[in-house]
């Protein structure tokens, strides 16, 4: 599997990802918006910052890059990066199926992105990711699964998916919401003629949102890949926005709340890559520098009263306006 290859990196920012979801279309949820992109968020534009954070991230080390069909046109843009490094064999693309972007490049469109887990839904978007990316995707995720996801138990799409499988393509999905640990145990209970047919998850963790971890941790048990998306809350754990206590541990190790707050999920045993999900190259390396945080036991326990419960959480970032 392609992620085997972030297991023999050496640099320290090897199990940091970047993660498209912020530069990919005009509008998005996350905090800072307005003073992180400015006004032209034309497509040209937006290309051009992405390239930017792609080149910056890879010469610092991040060999992961994360992608959505549902993310305006992140893959677009990382094909277009990739067409002209065809010499680049050291990296993992990863992209999501499951969403279809229906915002039209506008930031206050009604419906930013519709949900759909069927097997035509999978079949289209598909062959939309196979015409931008080729063989250069590595994974291939189903977006955002829920306890009630058909995904679970569609066995016509399970055994697509395991023929992609079966062709090199690893197949993974990640899980949103406040019932992330039922979703994650149903997963691994798909199997497909008696072999597990996920290999990797992607899911929400952060100092805020905790709930995932056992599960996430079992993900790791049973040899899948875990990958943590939404480790700043979507701004809320950044410097303008952090909570007091994460401010007040930010001063003591001389770093921004963002590098604290990634470090958080970095030390997890079970995390095998967390996601920047940075809009500026100079949010990206303050980013990396979680990679050096090194906290001790009074400020890991001071940085555990931050964690709120899950339905609270999840209704606060379903509030947040798209900017």
């Amino acid at each position: 599997m392609p992620f085997a290859r972030l297991a023999t990196a050496t640099t320290p920012t090897c199990h940091i990802g970047l993660g498209l979801a912020a530069v990919g279309r005009p509008g998005y949820i996350n905090l800072g918006r307005d003073e992180d992109l400015g006004d032209d968020r034309s497509v040209e534009t937006l290309r051009t910052r992405t390239h930017e954070l792609l080149d910056a991230a890879y010469a610092q080390g991040v060999r992961y890059f994360d992608a959505a069909r549902s993310y305006g046109r992140s893959e677009e843009f990382l094909a277009d990066w990739l067409n002209t490094r065809p010499g680049l064999d050291d990296i993992v693309v990863g992209s999501k199926w499951g969403y279809t972007y229906t915002a039209d490049w506008s930031t206050d469109a009604e419906t930013h992105e519709v949900k759909d887990h069927t097997l035509a839904t999978y079949e289209r978007q598909r062959a939309e990711s196979d015409a931008l990316l080729g063989d250069r995707l590595d994974l291939y995720q189903i977006h955002s699964v829920t306890p009630d996801s058909p995904a679970l138990t569609d066995k016509e799409l399970h055994a697509k998916l395991a023929e992609a499988a079966a062709q090199g393509l690893t197949i993974g999905f990640s899980t949103s919401g406040p019932a992330q640990a039922d979703a994650i145990r149903a997963a691994l209970a798909v199997t497909v003629d008696g072999e597990p047919l996920f290999r990797t998850v992607q899911s929400t963790y952060n100092a805020l949102e905790t709930s995932a971890a056992p599960a996430l941790a079992e993900a790791h048990d049973a040899g899948l890949t875990v990958i943590v998306k939404e480790a700043m809350a979507n701004g809320r754990l950044a410097g303008p926005h952090a909570p007091d206590v994460l401010k007040e541990i930010a001063e003591e190790t001389g770093l921004g709340c963002d590098a604290v707050a990634l470090a958080v999920v970095l030390r997890q045993p079970w995390a095998g890559v967390v996601l920047s999900g940075a809009a500026t190259t100079n949010q990206l390396a303050s980013n990396l520098h979680a990679a050096v945080v090194d906290l001790d036991d009074d400020q890991l326990t001071r940085l555990a009263t931050l964690a709120e419960e899950s339905q609270a959480y999840w209704e606060r970032r379903g509030q947040l306006p798209w900017h």
